[in-house]
């Protein structure tokens, strides 16, 4: 396995402002949320809305490094969209980890493209697909089949969307605690509430299954060897006890790693 890794996530809301300026409505605020969601439902039979439409509020991530594991978040509690993706973006000017993400390639990338672009921002690093690094065009961030960006999802399915699967059932398969509740049905509650720790608590405990489900894989795949596999698991667990805003994921995974044979002694019977 290739140091540094980032795991990310984000967490996003409709933009309305960009919504009602693409459809050319004029209507208060408080109807603009419901005529989007009507008007995309009549164009795709869903609501989830286009990918520029997606205002970023969160980006969680957790970083390993020689150093040992760091989970954090850049949220709208302290920081506007344009300046949660400059300080993601600044990851990648110092170091070009190998990036982790559950169904990155299809959504949390390309919403951050859009919306870097939205605010006129440079992510060299990040998007170069060779045009200033020549390494990046055999391996770069974008490309499915390079290794410089592993989403999970689509590796796992082996590139075929008729194999894909939700983050929470992967999880919960798995032996991991999954999204425990309706956390992404909520996230604009959260905003507007500011109820900023469960924004944060929520995109982070995706980020921690999307990372659980890649040490699988990678043990699978013959990357880590089975000890390294076990060594990895029982650092992750060490370090969420002293990470107070995920003792109820920590929680639910004592309990869930008890359904398979392989994460049935994971916990030891008390912390270290």
């Amino acid at each position: 396995m290739r140091l540094p890794v980032l795991t990310f996530d984000i967490e996003t809301l409709t933009d309305l402002k960009s919504g009602a300026h693409l459809h050319g409505l004029d209507l208060p605020e408080a109807d603009l949320e419901s005529a989007l969601a009507k008007l995309r439902r009549q164009e795709s039979g869903t609501d989830f809305q286009r990918l520029p439409l997606h205002e970023i509020v969160c980006i969680s991530g957790l970083w390993l490094d020689e150093n040992g594991l760091k989970l954090f978040s850049f949220s709208r509690e302290q920081y506007s969209e344009a300046e949660i993706l400059r300080r993601f973006f600044s990851i990648f000017d110092k170091r070009n980890p190998t990036l982790v993400s559950w169904n990155g390639s299809q959504f949390d990338l390309p919403v951050i493209l859009f919306r870097a672009m939205y605010h006129g921002l440079s992510a060299v690093s990040l998007f170069d697909q060779g045009e200033i690094d020549t390494q990046k065009r055999y391996n770069n961030y974008q490309n499915r089949y390079h290794q410089r960006h592993v989403d999970v999802m689509d590796v796992m399915a082996m590139f075929n969307g008729r194999n894909f699967l939700k983050l929470d059932d992967a999880a919960h398969l798995l032996g991991f605690p999954g999204k425990r509740g309706d956390g992404a049905y909520r996230v604009p509650e959260y905003v507007r509430e500011q109820q900023w720790q469960k924004l944060t608590s929520y995109c982070e405990g995706d980020v921690l299954n999307t990372w659980l489900i890649y040490l699988r894989f990678q043990l699978l795949k013959g990357q880590i060897l089975p000890a390294d596999h076990q060594h990895l698991i029982q650092s992750t667990i060490q370090y969420l006890y002293t990470q107070p805003q995920q003792a109820a994921f920590l929680s639910v995974w004592r309990e869930t790693s008890k359904q398979t044979d392989f994460t049935q002694f994971d916990f030891p019977s008390s912390p270290n």
